[in-house]
């Protein structure tokens, strides 16, 4: 059987990382073959906002998959530019989906969206969202994913062979420190190696978070790109159904640190959360994937750790 040919968007990220990674691992590398992002015209990689440049790209790419990781992903970093946000994560990806659909009609595109497009509709349940519940984002990244979620779900019906997803909070080695997990972590990381007083400085940690591994998130994409059954237009969760309180997530970590480690509230860092409890039902991912997270958040947390401390 003849490999996948398969392009990704983001390939430098975070996400993208670990998915290339994995596509070289035993457990994919018989069914992809990587295809460059690149404008044959400038032989750099496309950008995005550049609906002309992408064009080239996919023209020449011709890939049977995509997977659409590149964003403006960090939620603070969209607050703060939310003109950049809006063009490329909204126009960027019609710019990507549009010429997929004109040079590679065919291809399974794989779009990574976010459970922040869910926003207020957490608030309104007890229990964990599924995918019909309603998009009512709270923040411009968040508004920014909504938008493009539905905006596929629309080419779907022109003959896009999209599969959207939203997965919840994911976290893994390579982090970067924006983020909460290994924003901690590296505090503890610098505490053991006597770089920081032994004091771990932190914000609100109220919040309960549906945590996940990268890893785990990574397998979803590469499941759904190697798959030609799925209907047009189907969204999946990725979560696990039992969110974890950010705290307890910090106790996990300060466990494993090496030297004792006392916790402030830095008033600096404290911002009120607007959204208590963020959790989803991956029911469908479950069923039509055959897909469940396997990573435990202990193996997670450990990883990202001994990662920070090789650094």
């Amino acid at each position: 059987m003849s490999k996948r040919r398969l392009l990704v968007t983001g390939a430098r990220g975070f996400v993208g990382g670990t998915l290339i990674r994995a596509v070289a691992s035993p457990l994919w590398a018989d069914r992809f073959d990587l295809v460059d992002f690149v404008d044959p015209q400038t032989a750099g990689a496309a950008d995005l906002r550049d609906a002309e440049a992408v064009d080239r790209a996919i023209a020449a790419a011709r890939p049977d998959a995509v997977i659409h990781l590149a964003a403006i992903a960090a939620p603070r970093q969209a607050k703060d530019e939310p003109q950049t946000a809006w063009q490329v994560n909204l126009m960027g990806t019609f710019n990507l989906a549009q010429s997929v659909l004109r040079h590679a009609p065919a291809a399974r595109f794989v779009f990574a969206g976010s459970s922040e497009a869910y926003g207020a509709a957490f608030n309104r349940s007890t229990a964990p969202l599924s995918e019909d519940a309603a998009l009512e984002p709270m923040s411009p990244y968040g508004a920014t994913k909504a938008a493009a979620d539905i905006m596929l779900r629309q080419m779907a019906s022109d003959g896009l062979q999209a599969t959207i997803f939203r997965p919840f909070n994911h976290t893994g080695p390579g982090q970067l420190s924006a983020y909460v997990v290994p924003a901690f972590a590296g505090q503890v990381a610098r505490i053991e190696a006597g770089l920081q007083e032994p004091v771990l400085r932190v914000g609100n940690l109220e919040a309960r978070r549906d945590f996940l591994d990268v890893r785990d998130i990574v397998d979803a994409y590469l499941r759904a790109a190697d798959r030609d059954d799925l209907a047009a237009g189907e969204t999946f969760n990725l979560s696990t159904g039992a969110p974890v309180q950010i705290a307890d997530i910090l106790a996990l970590l300060t466990g494993m640190a090496r030297v004792p480690v006392t916790v402030e509230i830095d008033p600096d860092r404290y911002l009120p959360n607007s959204i208590p409890v963020m959790s989803g039902n991956s029911g469908k991912a479950q069923k039509l994937l055959g897909w469940s997270p396997v990573i435990p958040l202990t193996q997670t947390l450990a990883d990202i750790l001994d990662v920070i401390r090789q650094k």
